[in-house]
């Protein structure tokens, strides 16, 4: 009886393998990240746009990126206000788009590699994607034309997007807090805390009778 009972267990097991060997062929597990990529790359038109304000330092040039008009370098001094920026996401990955404070205008990359700065910047040649890299440093890869980064050279000119790699020490930046006047929302002065004065206070004197009544 005990063999019997131990040869049902052995087949029923058996079948159950092979049931969940086939429930998983019909129904394969999801691609976690492709679908975080998937994700990533989608435009969030609901929530609210975080902002972000800083500099970015050129390892290259040394000094910051800033826009002005259509012209953008990297020959900014620290503080330099044109070398503000305000950086929005985009999605809930890293993809972000970079505004100069001072000029109004976007970090765009057109169609030829080259950075220019644009009025509005809705168009996907004016989003890039934050990459932390192995070195602590930050590259700026392009939505639109992947594998092509932001770059400069020495002298703080802009680098043709088509012939920068990911491991060149041009694409490396390092995101700095900008020393100029508060951003906005913060364009008004800190407020300094105000105490407010009370009269002092007078003690209630304690009725012995009422005390003694109790």
């Amino acid at each position: 009886m005990y063999g019997i009972n131990q040869r049902c267990i052995y087949i029923s097991f058996h079948f159950f393998v092979l049931w969940c060997h086939a429930q998983g062929e019909n129904h394969p597990s999801p691609n976690f990240n492709q679908y975080v990529r998937e994700q990533g790359a989608v435009t969030d038109q609901l929530s609210r746009r975080q902002v972000r304000v800083y500099q970015l330092y050129s390892r290259t040039s040394g000094k910051h990126v800033q826009i002005q008009g259509k012209r953008v370098t990297a020959t900014a001094e620290d503080g330099n206000n044109y070398a503000r920026l305000f950086v929005e996401t985009d999605t809930f990955g890293s993809r972000v788009r970079i505004k100069g404070a001072e000029s109004g205008r976007y970090l765009c990359m057109n169609r030829k590699g080259k950075l220019v700065g644009k009025p509005n910047g809705r168009s996907r040649d004016c989003i890039f994607t934050e990459i932390v890299l192995e070195n602590n440093y930050t590259a700026f890869q392009n939505a639109k034309y992947e594998g092509w980064y932001v770059a400069f050279t020495r002298k703080g000119r802009p680098i043709k997007a088509s012939k920068t790699r990911e491991n060149q020490r041009e694409v490396h930046f390092i995101k700095r807090l900008h020393k100029g006047p508060l951003p906005f929302p913060n364009m008004d002065r800190i407020k300094h805390f105000e105490f407010i004065s009370f009269p002092p206070t007078r003690r209630a004197k304690r009725n012995r009778k009422s005390q003694t009544a109790a």
